[in-house]
């Protein structure tokens, strides 16, 4: 018996790249540009946020714990517990200055956040 998988909890990541990130008020906060894999567990460990300038001049790229977001199908996007000021000093790089993600840059990512590195 074959039939329609209607609803799924799984998603191509390239539907994810693009989607809207909201603070829990509705204010969005950006748009997520690429998901970070971990080669090992094959989990996604952070989606790289968007944020900032203007039609995506200027923008830096903010990598949030996977664990902080949560999809909400009404608003079409990701909702994470964040301000815009929360932002300003949180760990990120400009599209041309990639950074490695080590264990010391995870670790960070993760303290700021707040979310216990794996």
């Amino acid at each position: 018996m074959n039939t329609p998988n209607t609803v799924s909890s799984v998603i191509s990541s390239d539907r994810v790249n693009g989607t809207n990130v909201y603070n829990p008020a509705g204010e969005k906060l950006g748009t997520i540009d690429t998901l970070m894999i971990d080669k090992l567990s094959g989990k996604v460990r952070y989606a790289v946020m968007e944020f900032g300038g203007f039609l995506g001049i200027g923008t830096d790229r903010y990598p949030l714990p996977w664990d902080t977001l949560k999809y909400e199908p009404e608003m079409g996007g990701y909702v994470v517990s964040l301000q815009r000021e929360q932002l300003e000093g949180a760990p990120r790089y400009a599209r041309d200055d990639y950074p490695e993600y080590t264990d010391e840059y995870g670790r960070r990512v993760n303290d700021y956040y707040g979310v216990p590195y794996i």
